[in-house]
This record gives C-alpha cells, sequence and structure tokens, in this order.
C-alpha cells in the first residue's frame, strides 16, 4: 500500500511539474536538456524555476531535489532561504512609510530618526533613507559583524557609529547588509512594531503570500523545505551543511523564506504597478522609487568582453541593466548553499524565479539568462560554459595557494611571551569580542559562533585553520609599552582590525570607579577627576582626558601607549595617584578633606 500511495504521489508531482502553459512549453524546448548538462557539470544537487507572464504562475518546475540525501524532488512550494531578495521587501515597507509622510527618501534620516548615530556628524547630517538602501553611504560590508553572531537588531543599530567610511558618500556602490538591518529597526522604531510584522501585515498578507516565513524554525514545521547542500573543497563530493540560523538581528536583509507559488504573488504585483488580485497592496509610487536608478554600478561583464549586459544601476533593493537590448529588474540571493534569482523584464511581462542548492552562486544567472533567452525566442548564451572556466580557474588557483601556506613562514622562530599571555577575551567595538583560550596545548579561536583551533606561525603571528566554510584568521599579537601582549590586528572583511584585551568588568562599574573621583593636590595645582556618562573616567582639562581601565586600580590613555596612572589604595580608600612613564613615576596625594 505504501509502495503504491509513494507511486501516485510521483505521478501527481510529474503532472504539477509539467503542466505548463503551452505556448512557454513550445519556446522551452530544448531547455530540459540544457538543465541535464547544467546540473552535471556544476554538481548542482536542486534547481527550482518559477516563470510568471501576463500576471500569471505559468511555469514551475524543479530539476534534482530539495533534499539530495533523502532524493524529494523540488516543487512549486519547495520552501527556500530567499536571503537579499528579502531587501526589496524592506524597502517597500519603508517606501509603504515614506508615502504616508513619516519618511522622506532624501531628507537626513536623522531628522525622522534622531536616535541614528554614525560615524561623524557630516554622515549624521547628511545620510537618507535612499543611501541606505542604496548601498551609497561610503560604508563597506563589515559582514562579519553580523555572521554567525547573537547581536540583536537594536545591537547592530547602534554599531553603525564605528563603521568608518571608506570612500565618500553618494560616490560609489559598497553593498552593506547592517542598513538593511539598521532600515528594518527604523520601521520598529516608527511603527512600534516589528519589521517582521510590519512586512507581515502590509505586504505579505494582502499578497496572499500565507506560506513566507521568517525563520528557519518555522520553515522546519512544514513538510516541504530545501536541504543546503555544498560541494566538499577540491573534491565534487555534496556534502549537507547547516542552516544559516543566525538572521534574527540581520532579519531586514535577508531572513524571508519562501516558495515559488508565493513569490509569484510578489512578483504579479511588481509587474503590475503594485495591483494584485484587482487590489491596490504596493502604491505604484513606491515601485517606482525602489526601481529609479540611484547609483551607477560597475559592469563587471563587460570587462570580461561580455556584452550581452549593458548599463547597470542600483535603485533600493534591486538592480536594473539592459540584457540583449530587454530592460531587466533583478536582485540575488546569497547563503552558505542556497542562491536564489528574482527578476523581470517590464517591458516583455515576463518574470523569473530561480534557486539554486550549492556553492556555485554564479550558476543562477547562467540559468536566469538562458530562460530569457528561450522566452524571447534568443539565440541561446553560453553563460554556462563561460561560468565554468572560471569555477575551475579559481578551484585550481585556491588548490595551489593553499599548497603554498607555509612558504612565507619565517622558521625557527617562537611567541615572546608564554602562551597564556595571549589568551583573553579582546574586544572591538563593532565586531565585539574574539577570545583566545588554551585548551591543554591547543590555542583556540572563538568568534561569535565560530570556533577553530589555532597555531604558532612566527614571531608572535598566530593563526587558525583553513576551514572551507568559515574561512582562516591570521592573528598579529602586539606588546604594548609596558611589555605585556594587550591587542592584534586581524583581517576582517575589508580591512584590517584592531582588538584590544579586555579590562575586568569591575573597572567600568559605576561603583569602582567612583572611588577613583575626587581632586589630586600637586602644590596649589589641582587635578580633577570626575565620572561622565556613569561609567567613563575623566581627568577635567582642555580637553578632558578618558581614563581607559587596564588592570585592578590602573588605567591607560588612548592618547599615551607608554602612560599609565594606578590609584593608590590604604585601609580601602584611595589615597593618591601614580602617574607612570617613561620618565619615571610621579605620585600625586588626593585632597582627603573633600567629603
Amino acid at each position: 500500500m505504501r509502495k503504491i500511495t509513494f507511486f501516485i504521489s510521483l505521478c501527481l508531482i510529474a503532472n504539477i511539474s509539467f503542466a505548463q502553459d503551452t505556448e512557454i512549453q513550445r519556446k522551452l524546448k530544448g531547455f530540459d536538456k540544457e538543465m541535464e548538462t547544467i546540473l552535471k557539470n556544476w554538481n548542482m544537487p536542486g534547481v527550482g524555476i518559477g516563470i510568471v507572464k501576463n500576471g500569471k504562475l505559468v511555469f514551475v518546475k524543479g530539476y534534482g531535489y530539495r533534499d539530495y540525501e533523502k532524493k524529494l524532488p523540488v516543487t512549486a512550494n519547495t520552501l527556500f532561504q530567499i536571503a537579499s531578495n528579502t531587501k526589496l521587501f524592506t524597502s517597500t515597507a519603508i517606501g509603504l512609510l515614506v508615502n504616508e509622510g513619516k519618511l522622506d527618501w532624501d531628507k537626513p534620516i536623522k531628522t525622522f530618526v534622531p536616535t541614528i548615530q554614525f560615524y561623524n556628524n557630516e554622515l549624521n547630517n547628511t545620510i537618507t533613507i535612499r543611501d541606505m538602501l542604496s548601498h551609497r553611504t561610503g560604508v563597506t560590508r563589515h559582514d562579519l559583524i553580523w555572521y554567525k553572531s547573537d547581536f540583536n537588531r537594536t545591537e547592530l543599530f547602534e554599531k553603525l557609529k564605528y563603521l568608518e567610511p571608506v570612500q565618500p558618500l553618494r560616490q560609489g556602490f559598497l553593498y552593506n547588509n547592517l542598513m538593511y538591518a539598521a532600515s528594518g529597526h527604523i520601521i520598529n522604531l516608527i511603527e512600534g512594531k516589528t519589521w517582521e510584522s510590519f512586512v507581515q501585515e502590509r505586504i505579505l498578507q494582502p499578497l496572499k503570500m500565507n506560506n513566507t516565513f521568517f525563520s528557519i524554525a518555522d520553515m522546519k514545521k512544514q513538510s516541504d523545505y530545501f536541504v543546503p547542500f555544498n560541494e566538499k573543497r577540491d573534491t565534487n563530493i555534496l556534502y549537507k551543511i547547516e542552516y544559516n540560523t543566525e538572521t534574527d538581528g540581520l532579519g531586514p536583509a535577508g531572513s524571508i523564506i519562501s516558495n515559488i507559488t508565493d513569490l509569484s504573488h510578489w512578483l504579479i504585483a511588481l509587474m503590475n504597478k503594485g495591483i494584485y488580485d484587482g487590489k491596490q497592496v504596493i502604491p505604484e509610487s513606491v515601485v517606482n522609487a525602489t526601481k529609479e536608478p540611484a547609483i551607477a554600478l560597475h559592469n563587471y561583464s563587460l570587462d570580461q568582453g561580455f556584452t550581452e549586459m549593458l548599463n547597470p544601476v542600483y535603485g533600493m533593493g534591486r538592480e536594473i541593466y539592459s540584457y540583449r537590448g530587454h530592460q531587466l529588474v533583478l536582485h540575488g540571493g546569497d547563503l552558505n548553499g542556497i542562491h536564489s534569482q528574482i527578476s523581470y523584464m517590464p517591458q516583455d511581462s515576463i518574470g523569473v524565479i530561480v534557486f539554486v542548492i550549492g556553492d556555485h552562486s554564479i550558476s543562477y544567472n547562467s540559468i536566469l539568462y538562458n530562460v530569457y533567452e528561450h522566452l524571447l525566442g534568443m539565440s541561446v548564451t553560453p553563460w554556462s560554459e563561460r561560468g565554468l572556466i572560471n569555477r575551475d580557474a579559481a578551484k585550481k588557483l585556491g588548490k595551489e595557494g593553499r599548497e603554498k601556506a607555509t612558504q612565507g613562514q619565517v622558521k625557527n622562530t617562537k611567541p615572546s611571551h608564554p602562551l597564556s599571555d595571549y589568551s583573553g577575551d579582546f574586544e572591538n567595538p563593532a565586531y565585539g569580542i574574539i577570545n583566545i583560550a588554551r585548551k591543554d596545548t591547543q590555542m583556540l579561536f572563538t568568534l561569535h559562533h565560530i570556533q577553530l583551533p589555532m597555531h604558532h606561525v612566527h614571531y608572535d603571528r598566530f593563526d587558525t585553520k583553513n576551514d572551507e566554510e568559515d574561512g582562516m584568521y591570521s592573528l598579529n599579537f602586539q606588546t604594548n609599552p609596558q611589555g605585556e601582549i594587550d591587542r592584534f590586528v586581524v583581517s576582517l572583511d575589508e580591512g584590517e582590525v584592531c582588538f584590544v584585551k579586555k579590562a575586568d568588568a569591575a573597572l567600568s562599574t559605576v561603583e569602582t570607579l567612583t572611588k577613583y573621583t575626587g581632586k589630586y593636590k600637586i602644590g596649589t595645582n589641582t587635578i580633577n577627576i570626575v565620572l561622565k556618562n556613569k561609567n567613563h573616567l575623566f581627568v577635567v582639562g582642555e580637553p578632558d582626558l578618558e581614563l581607559i581601565p587596564y588592570k585592578p586600580n590602573i588605567f591607560k590613555t588612548k592618547e599615551f601607549a607608554d602612560f599609565t596612572i594606578e590609584f593608590i589604595i590604604e585601609n580601602g580608600k584611595v589615597t593618591a595617584l601614580k602617574q607612570k612613564d617613561g620618565s619615571g613615576e610621579y605620585e600625586i596625594k588626593k585632597d582627603l578633606s573633600e567629603k
């Protein structure tokens, strides 16, 4: 009986897959054979494709499997992480607030959200929500702040002030997920409800996207969902990987999970001036605003001599360019083991949805372009073959390069300090804490939920294992003027980042710091030490000098690395401070007559 039921279900799946629009079927003649070759050449576990034409979902088909291990098919209802295709939902949600007069695309966002803080006042007074949504703030990605972290949306929002721009505002395209996370938090601040609730109520429900979710936990309550697989490095072996579940904080940039059926409703509305099922779900002005060019993009395809794609620009949550003379509006989405591409050609009333399971994100564009070429009656461009040349070259280069990893090592060197001195919590205000620990003879590196073994390379440099999912980190420890290991620099994202050894937490409490405050006398002169902002200790002057916790009763300053101030304790009370630097030690008594 079970075998019969299973056979019937397979027949139903086949019927769903092939009961398509006859004109589309005619135009896609030969496409199945092409997909068979693409799946084989790219070693893809599974692909899902949906086509929308003239306001209807007219084609859905799966190739390969949604679960490669269990050999389960891709269907119209298979749930996938859409990753960065979430961004257009966020920019559309922001557009609803603009339409209501609660925000403005082109006025400084601080006008509407006073609590937002960027790196400096120039940015505070200038950055708009359009800048944030079009990746033109001049601030680069910093993805390792959120990747595999537990930072919530409020914490990510507050980290914007630590992100120094690397180019002037509006002078170039620098993709930034954190700006989208912040935009979602702005919805919360203005509406008093979460980004998820707002998107659910104002977009998903009116579009009848009833099987669209925001978390892996909710996805797994359903029966039909994808399983991520990757290709084991330097082999063609496919293996199952973990879902990227740490998306709560970053949600507005990439947490939506949906299927081809639901996403067809979204595409239909976008292609029909915001109207779905006879109702104006999204104001036409919002649809147009998100599509309006905000920043020019570099045409990397043209650099390779490929002329099919011309004049790429970015709007807000989507890219627009000319593909062989037809306007194409699209956005990709990439997470470990899953990639998506949601697109449409406005003048041709055609939309295409592509999901690819695996780790070759370039392959989804190969499929996407070929689908459009079939539908438009064009010759098929050998995108897959072009991509394979680059993939194979990159694989070869990567393997050969990793085999030479030790060639730059200076032999027969040793660390300048005992290994225990390299342990502890090292902190950066944007990225948080990297913990270096010793477990028996092994050194361990932990950043968020990334944990990797470390080994000594030479002098004070330690490298982690080169992990094919989490990467490799090279830490160069530094000795302060006091002769102690107190920081390291490490390359993260697009730059070098400094992490400073974290002082005892008690040195930042109001109770501890208060006892150091007061007046310290040198003859008739007075040094006044005060507490500001609850838990920051300052020497009053022009300007005030902040004292940074270092060790029990000892502080340093940002300005002078060789300078420390030690507070002298007698009978539980501070009686003096001792300034130490290269020239000597200078003890200054506290005025104990003060109460």
